[in-house]
């Protein structure tokens, strides 16, 4: 069933979402918030964007032209009345196109500074599969591998253009052998940790096409003390002051 949540704190921020799909994760939000939106910055592209939340934080931050492209035609839809809602429709535009296929559009070469995405976490012959087709799609490399979204930020990011990715971290290593291969250079790296006492159990991650070397590995992001509380970080990430 379809129903309208506000977004964490943000002022005048809603978001339609179906209980029965795939519902927004703090993995989005993270992503929203940690990639390198730049004054330089003018076109985005959020790679299965689902529901739109990712582009519907970053136009708080940035005035620059985001595309959001989902496979799903009743999801996309559905991103689509979030924009509209949310008066966005000038600034962001939903686009119902396969990643792969977008990306292999010769108008669409070199385009973007920025891409970020949210990605599949899971390979296709993961034992475990949704029953619903909307959560194994956004779960699970169904439609598209990991090696195909980062080739497909290649093709459309501008030499010098920003990938930016959340994943989890049994996929680090991997991660950076696809990134080496495509010739990306890694720049950013941090390690997301549900309780400091814990193990990580994602990592943000940025690269540069055709980069110069340069690695920086933030502090950790923390997302609850030992207690169970949530920490001042991730408070601040909640509430702070928006455009």
């Amino acid at each position: 069933m379809k129903k309208l949540y506000s977004v964490l704190n943000y002022d005048n921020l809603k978001i339609f979402q179906d209980d029965s799909w795939f519902c927004f994760s703090l993995d989005s939000i993270i992503l929203a918030n940690l990639c390198s939106v730049k004054l330089s910055t003018k076109k985005i592209a959020d790679f299965g964007t689902g529901n739109g939340i990712v582009p519907l934080i970053l136009a708080k931050r940035t005035t620059a032209h985001i595309d959001g492209i989902e496979i799903q035609k009743d999801v996309s839809q559905l991103a689509f009345e979030n924009v509209e809602y949310n008066k966005l429709n000038t600034q962001i535009s939903i686009i119902n196109s396969d990643i792969k296929i977008f990306s292999n559009n010769r108008d669409n070469y070199d385009k973007y500074d920025l891409v970020v995405c949210n990605p599949p976490y899971f390979k296709a012959d993961c034992l475990f599969f949704n029953e619903d087709l909307h959560k194994t799609i956004a779960r699970h490399e169904f439609k598209i591998t990991l090696s195909e979204i980062i080739e497909s930020a290649w093709r459309v990011l501008k030499e010098g253009g920003i990938f930016s990715m959340v994943n989890r971290v049994d996929r680090f290593i991997e991660i950076l052998s696809l990134f080496n291969k495509f010739r990306f250079e890694v720049k950013y790296i941090r390690f997301i940790y549900d309780r400091i006492d814990l193990s990580p159990c994602m990592f943000f991650i940025e690269v540069v096409k055709l980069g110069k070397p340069g690695l920086k590995i933030d502090k950790p992001f923390i997302l609850k003390n030992i207690d169970g509380s949530f920490t001042e970080e991730y408070e601040r990430l909640q509430n702070e002051v928006k455009k």
